[in-house]
């Protein structure tokens, strides 16, 4: 049997990877001066939630991982702001973006809960 990491089994994270990949696909219909504007930061927030959720199961402590989860949310957060400028200046095809607005919708309820979780792990 294969080894898996942790965060592997992780619901929110199949998610959010997931979500990285479609967001990654999507950039590619985005026109080339946004290469290094809206691309660049939704290319780096999109990573940034998986990554933010795997770093934080290395940590030892629930209070710790919870951070890491809120960097995530954040992560996401910027993720849908500039999807909605994108759907603004009329990007992508806007009803692929808006099902990635959905998608942003579900993780972040998934995020939330996982991160509440840890919360009261700590108390």
């Amino acid at each position: 049997m294969e080894y898996r990491y942790r965060f592997e089994n992780l619901e929110v994270w199949k998610e959010s990877k997931h979500l990285a990949v479609e967001v990654y696909k999507i950039l590619k219909t985005f026109p080339l001066e946004e290469k290094y504007g809206l691309i660049d930061q939704l290319r780096r927030a999109s990573i940034s939630v998986p990554s933010n959720i795997a770093e934080g199961t290395s940590r030892l402590s629930a209070k710790e991982q919870a951070h890491f989860i809120s960097m995530a949310y954040g992560s996401l957060m910027e993720m849908y702001c500039q999807l909605q400028i994108a759907i603004d200046l009329n990007y992508g095809d806007i009803s692929q973006i808006e099902l990635l607005l959905k998608k942003i919708k579900h993780t972040s309820y998934l995020l939330n809960n996982y991160r509440q979780y840890l919360t009261k792990s700590t108390t």
